[in-house]
């Protein structure tokens, strides 16, 4: 647990003050219940008097997360993103206390920047603590052996849900609960939402939607941006724009982060030189732009709608969204072996991510990073940790002419990582779980099998762009054609309405610009994509003008 004086700070007299002209003052009765897990927009209480208990409660008992007293607040991330609460907060002793609503909220950080600067850091910590702690309110019932158990914990931790996960074949007492809920091994993987509602192997938007992720849609508000994407260059142009007093909406498809979300660690990023984490990195930018406004939808698939302006941005419940300017962020997606079977293994010995999670799933074990990119070398030194060897796997002579040059040294100085040159997989074997794998040299010819049961595909990466409908121009290898890479026939193809040439960032449709990797021409490092994210801003300014 982290220091509760970090966690909880005591505001002096006069922040308390400032803040009440944000709030109103109201008693605190011994035993009243402020809120319970699931309640909608949450106020924060900041104490003057009296003492508040934060609690998780679970199959009739409580387990204390925090006491709240003189001086101190309550609140965490989803303060900031009108999530509702995981947790119940109850008066523990009778006082008095500060009421802050949401818009109150947002208004005091964005005015007060040495409050803001508390109670961000304060919400942030608390969320860490309760991931740590795996006091949510949501309890997963699943296997080690089940892909679709991996993608729901993918899924809970990249969006910083906390959860409690039950193995069907390690937990002893798991019969029990599959007996109270009445669920059946055969219904593996089971989320079951604030001890009530039952999901038997639910989508990633069918567990969205349980645990309120998303607030309503208004289809008749017409936005200023739509950001469809919310890895790094998606969530800095939505706080570029919300911090300048746009109105941002951000849909992502699954979770916050896009490929940089999956690093385990990102150590050539300005002003980390310790390195971070790509969900730590997510996190942070997300919260960042909800603090300004802006609003992130999650687990929601989109296609474009080009014909007229304002564009429309279709959800897969039919939702239409429109927005005078739009935002392409979609990324890329790694690139899958072109093996005859690989999709049986995806999830069960086939992983296109390496965090905490998957290496769970490999302690001990050799396993095989394919890739010679910086996102390959970190996931290779991350999963020498934990993993007996790691076997790189690299098509070329070396890892010289795409990988950076500290990441190299790591590795070579990283007694349990191979690296193999000139060399692929050709086969995989297995049943329910791959259980071997077939490689080949390509300068010899020579084969053999390793008994490998763990393969990190780190190969590269085809952008998501098929969502787009034809609405713009795309290269021969399906990215964006921004700016001066548009050539005349391009334009013209479009129907290019205007006098003037499209900007830097703008695809070949007026008002609809693209940013980060699924851009075609655009540097593949995450500081390039936060560059774009935040200078597209300018350009939907200077395009909302005219």
């Amino acid at each position: 647990m982290l220091p509760a004086d970090e966690l909880f700070p005591v505001l002096t007299t006069e922040q308390i003050r400032r803040i009440a002209l944000h709030g109103r003052v109201r008693p605190l009765i011994a035993g009243e219940i402020l809120y319970e897990p699931g309640t909608n927009q949450v106020p924060v209480f900041v104490v003057i008097s009296g003492k508040l208990e934060a609690v998780r409660p679970w199959a009739g008992s409580e387990t204390r997360f925090a006491t709240i007293s003189r001086g101190q607040f309550t609140g965490e991330v989803n303060s900031l993103s009108g999530r509702p609460a995981i947790l119940r907060m109850r008066v523990a002793e009778p006082g008095e206390a500060v009421e802050l609503d949401r818009q109150a909220i947002a208004t005091l950080l964005q005015t007060d920047s040495e409050l803001g600067e508390i109670a961000v850091r304060a919400f942030i910590l608390r969320r860490v603590a309760l991931v740590a702690a795996g006091m949510g309110d949501v309890v997963l019932l699943g296997s080690s052996h089940s892909a679709a158990t991996l993608r729901i914990k993918e899924f809970l931790m990249r969006n910083g849900h906390p959860y409690v996960y039950i193995d069907l074949e390690r937990d002893e007492d798991v019969q029990t609960l599959l007996d109270q809920f009445s669920v059946s091994a055969d219904e593996i993987p089971v989320v079951i939402c604030r001890g009530q509602r039952v999901l038997r192997n639910p989508t990633t938007q069918e567990i969205a939607d349980c645990l309120g992720f998303n607030e309503p849609v208004d289809q008749t508000h017409l936005h200023d941006v739509i950001i469809v994407g919310a890895g790094p260059s998606g969530l800095a142009a939505a706080l570029s724009a919300a911090s300048e007093g746009l109105d941002v909406l951000v849909l992502e498809a699954s979770s916050p982060g896009g490929q940089a979300g999956s690093s385990s660690r990102i150590e050539n990023y300005l002003g980390f030189p310790a390195g971070i984490t790509g969900q730590e990195l997510a996190a942070r930018a997300s919260v960042q732009a909800e603090k300004f406004g802006a609003q992130v939808l999650i687990a929601k698939s989109v296609r474009l709608h080009c014909g007229r302006k304002p564009y429309t941005v279709e959800l897969e419940n039919g939702a239409q969204i429109s927005g005078r300017a739009i935002v392409i962020a979609s990324g890329v997606e790694y690139r899958p072996l072109q093996l005859e079977n690989v999709l049986r293994f995806e999830g069960t010995g086939i992983y296109h991510g390496a965090t905490f999670v998957e290496a769970q799933l490999c302690d001990g074990e050799d396993v095989i990073v394919v890739g010679g990119g910086n996102s390959a070398g970190q996931a290779a030194v991350f999963l020498a940790q934990t993993a007996k060897r790691v076997h790189m796997l690299v098509r070329g002579a070396g890892l010289a002419e795409s990988m950076s040059r500290y990441l190299i040294r790591r590795i070579e100085e990283t007694p349990a990582i191979v690296v193999r040159p000139l060399t692929e997989i050709v086969a995989l074997r297995g049943d329910d779980h791959l259980d071997a794998v077939y490689l080949r040299n390509s300068r010899t010819g020579d084969e053999e099998e390793q008994q490998i049961r763990h393969v990190f595909l780190m190969t590269g990466g085809t952008p998501m762009t098929r969502w787009l409908d034809g609405c713009v121009a795309l290269d021969g290898k399906g990215f964006i054609k921004t700016g001066p890479d548009l050539l005349p026939e391009d334009l013209h193809a479009a129907t290019w309405p205007l006098a003037r040439s499209p900007l830097l960032l703008e695809t070949s449709l007026p008002g609809v610009f693209a940013v980060g990797d699924a851009r075609g021409g655009s540097v593949k490092r995450v500081a390039s994509a936060v560059g774009e994210g935040s200078i597209v801003v300018t350009l939907i300014h200077q395009s909302l003008r005219e």
